[in-house]
């Protein structure tokens, strides 16, 4: 629901692939290969997710392209920087180590899901990778399987950073930057040096 002084900046699809994504993500993490059935479904969705923002990061709304977010390395530590000094500029769209953040992320986890792929096609038999990783090595195997845990635990590590900065930047910031990403509105800027605009 809009507020009085507040813009639209997430779109229905960004909120629903962001609560989708920890949804799919979570469930994937804590069913490991206990419940496989589960765990597969839940790397599938990721997956589908995954693939869905690689387009909409090109097709998108103006907060939700890949290129309102893409920052030099410079603009990303002086961000970093101004943040540990509780100074830094607001920013209507994602932040510079928001922007860094996210792309980590994708990467993080579509490496994820497909040495997910991977396992699945040479322990199962099954999924799309199935014709070419059916008669896996076992030394495959296990650097699938290595590979997979490895960048699983290094999305979780990565999700625990963006949850603190998010903290840290709504106190900053005195917005609640998790409700902005239910709700779709966030404020409006106070100045015009707020954004990188």
């Amino acid at each position: 629901m809009k507020q009085e002084n507040s813009i639209k900046v997430w779109d229905p699809f960004v909120r629903i692939f962001h609560w989708g994504l920890v949804i799919s993500f979570v469930t994937a993490y804590v069913s490991e290969e206990e419940i496989l059935g589960i765990h597969t479904l839940a790397g599938y969705v990721l997956l589908g997710l995954l693939s869905l923002r690689l387009v909409w990061g090109v097709i998108g709304t103006h907060h939700a392209r890949f290129s309102d977010f893409t920052y030099s390395l410079a603009s990303i530590r002086a961000f970093i920087s101004d943040t540990l000094k509780l100074r830094a500029r607001r920013y209507i769209g994602h932040n510079p180590a928001g922007g860094a953040m996210i792309f980590l992320l994708i990467a993080s986890l579509l490496l994820t899901s497909i040495t997910g792929l991977g396992i699945y096609a040479a322990a199962e038999q099954a999924g799309p990778l199935a014709g070419l990783l059916t008669n896996s090595s076992e030394f495959m195997k296990e650097a699938l399987e290595e590979t997979h845990e490895f960048f699983a635990n290094f999305t979780l590590f990565l999700v625990f950073i963006h949850i603190a900065g998010v903290i840290v930047e709504s106190f900053i910031h005195r917005e609640n930057l998790a409700k902005s990403m239910l709700t779709g509105y966030k404020r409006a800027l106070d100045t015009p040096q707020e954004d990188k605009s």
